[in-house]
């Protein structure tokens, strides 16, 4: 199994966002069992609380399940269990090297880091603009799940 996880400030934004899109995606590819997915806080703020009403909104729009999502808390055991930990930008990348005890280790990786982006996830709790979000997360799964296609030799 290969173990996906997500990460960013709350666990209400990106981080399920991602996971959602990113399930629903391996999903479609009929993938189901061979990756699982996560999302994981490195702040301990929504610890237990469903994603935020903008990410909710924009996911319904999609028509993206966001059944089971609810904030939790980056652990150091995370960096055991999963073999990719996305960040969704370089403070959320520098907190996953703290918490996690390592540090330029090629399993921790920036989202848009694999796409033409090249740049952090702006955060719409602070921007607002939940569809810029959407839009660059659908990329960066879109990204990773090459990647992981690709290292795993995952046929289409």
């Amino acid at each position: 199994m290969i173990n996906v996880l997500f990460v960013c400030l709350g666990n209400i934004c990106r981080s399920p966002m991602a996971e959602a899109l990113f399930r629903d995606l391996i999903e479609k590819e009929n993938l189901n069992d061979t990756i699982t997915v996560d999302s994981a806080a490195t702040s301990s703020w929504h610890i237990g609380s469903p994603p935020h009403k903008g990410t909710l909104a924009i996911l319904k729009e999609y028509n993206v399940s966001a059944t089971g999502l609810a904030g939790r808390q980056l652990t150091k055991e995370d960096f055991d269990q999963f073999d990719y930990i996305v960040g969704m930008d370089e403070s959320n990348i520098r907190n996953i090297y703290n918490m996690t005890g390592q540090l330029d280790h090629p399993k921790i990786i920036r989202m848009l880091d694999l796409t033409d982006h090249k740049k952090d996830v702006p955060d719409p709790y602070h921007t607002g603009d939940f569809q810029e979000t959407y839009d660059l997360v659908t990329d960066g799964c879109q990204a990773l799940l090459e990647k992981i296609r690709a290292e795993h030799n995952l046929t289409t």
